[in-house]
């Protein structure tokens, strides 16, 4: 099974048994390696406003997966177990995201050195990460929005 098969069942059993919001707004893993990881939302019912546009709760969801994602996929790579939580978050909406949504995360590195610091030192780690909302039907490669979230990770 190709990766990217793999992790969209993974996100897709892990949101429906964990996080059923997650799994109502159907998000999709659209590339994924240890320096980078892409999530498309569509625009559709379920995730749009009153205005057409997307739902800011339905962006703070793809820049949440896009970061906790990776990290899950990187320790799990590892042979790892780690808990894993945000403790803030920074976002700025730009423009009105009007089409399908994509999440990038171009942390993998940093994320990789909070895994192996949190196992060597067996404490949490708190480290800020970034991910950029585009909406490439609407306006290319500019952002519609930018996040910084605090990724906390502890290896057990």
């Amino acid at each position: 099974m190709n990766t990217l098969r793999k992790m969209n069942l993974l996100l897709k059993v892990f949101s429906f048994v964990k996080i059923p919001l997650i799994a109502y707004v159907n998000p999709k893993v659209i590339a994924c390696d240890n320096k980078q990881i892409q999530i498309k939302i569509k625009l559709n019912r379920r995730t749009k406003n009153h205005l057409n546009s997307m739902y800011f709760g339905t962006l703070a969801i793809g820049a949440d997966l896009s970061g906790g994602l990776l990290a899950a996929k990187m320790a799990r790579e590892k042979k790892l177990k780690m808990s894993l939580a945000f403790k803030s978050m920074q976002a700025d909406f730009i423009k009105r995201p009007e089409k399908d949504v994509i999440f990038t995360c171009n942390d993998g590195e940093l994320i990789e050195q909070m895994l192996n610091q949190s196992q060597l030192s067996k404490e949490r780690i708190n480290q800020p990460v970034n991910i950029i909302a585009t909406c490439p039907d609407s306006f290319g490669s500019e952002p519609v929005a930018t996040f910084q979230l605090t990724l906390s990770i502890k290896v057990l």
